[in-house]
């Protein structure tokens, strides 16, 4: 049984999604939006600007939650695209997964420990964006992100 399972009580395999390589996940303007658990592969979140150009908010792989969180959060409609970069398994996480669990006291806060871990990974991408050179980021990103450049074309990590 993995991690997830036993915090949120329920069965991935029993909700594993299948999409193929360059499958589309997600688009703007859905009304639905969920977390996104891959289970196995990898999916990439981004949006497309209004010259075409796009621009990746994040790179998901085995074991990570990602997803449009402000949609999910304020059941606002959806602003990135998500898609399968390889073959991927994916569970869909709902607001309510976390609301019927029976979760422990030291559960809550293993969870609140990934949360904030979570947003420290994305201040820190946040404040290099803003302030350092591309060679920095770029560096930054393969320390952070070790198994990815083997997995996506550099035009991606580029982007």
């Amino acid at each position: 049984m993995s991690e997830l399972e036993k915090i949120l009580n329920i069965d991935i395999d029993f909700n594993i999604k299948h999409f193929k390589k360059g499958e589309l996940i997600q688009k703007p303007n859905e009304l639905k939006a969920n977390a996104i658990y891959v289970k196995k592969g990898l999916i990439r979140s981004y949006i497309i600007d209004s010259s075409g150009k796009e621009h990746i908010y994040i790179f998901a792989s085995e074991v990570w939650i990602t997803g449009d969180i402000e949609a999910v959060e304020f059941n606002k409609p959806t602003i990135l695209y998500i898609d399968c970069l390889e073959d991927s398994d994916v569970v869909f996480l709902k607001k309510d997964h976390v609301s019927e669990s029976d979760l422990t006291k030291e559960k809550m806060l293993e969870n609140m420990k990934n949360i904030w871990r979570n947003m420290a990974k994305l201040q820190d991408r946040i404040l290099m964006l803003i302030g350092s050179p591309a060679v920095d980021r770029y560096n930054h990103f393969l320390e952070t992100y070790p198994e990815l450049p083997n997995r996506v074309p550099q035009k991606m990590i580029a982007s």
